[in-house]
């Protein structure tokens, strides 16, 4: 069984977050760069992120598999039925009406 001393959790959590933000700022970037920043604040929508969001910055690793979950859907959902980034952008930042 693997001990771990308050160093390594420590260490863990750090790395974790530095995970986060790389993963996070790289799908940003990735977006910017197929749809355009411009276009991306022209297109925003008025969705607010979930209460729980921020909260997942706490635990180590859980932003980063939130954004691979989100890059799971871009691909998966979009982009292999011919949908555009733009698409994608839109239904991530607009509440639906229902």
């Amino acid at each position: 069984m693997i001990e771990l001393s308050s160093q390594n959790t420590f260490a863990y959590a750090i790395f974790g977050l530095i995970l986060n933000f790389v993963f996070s700022i790289a799908f940003g970037l990735y977006l910017s760069k197929n749809i355009g920043v411009e276009e991306m604040i022209l297109s925003k929508g008025n969705r607010e992120q979930p209460w729980w969001l921020p909260l997942s910055l706490a635990i180590p690793y859980a932003k980063m598999v939130i954004t691979l979950y989100r890059v799971a859907i871009l691909q998966l959902y979009f982009l292999n039925q011919g949908k555009s980034h733009k698409e994608y952008w839109i239904y991530l930042t607009s509440k639906e009406d229902k």
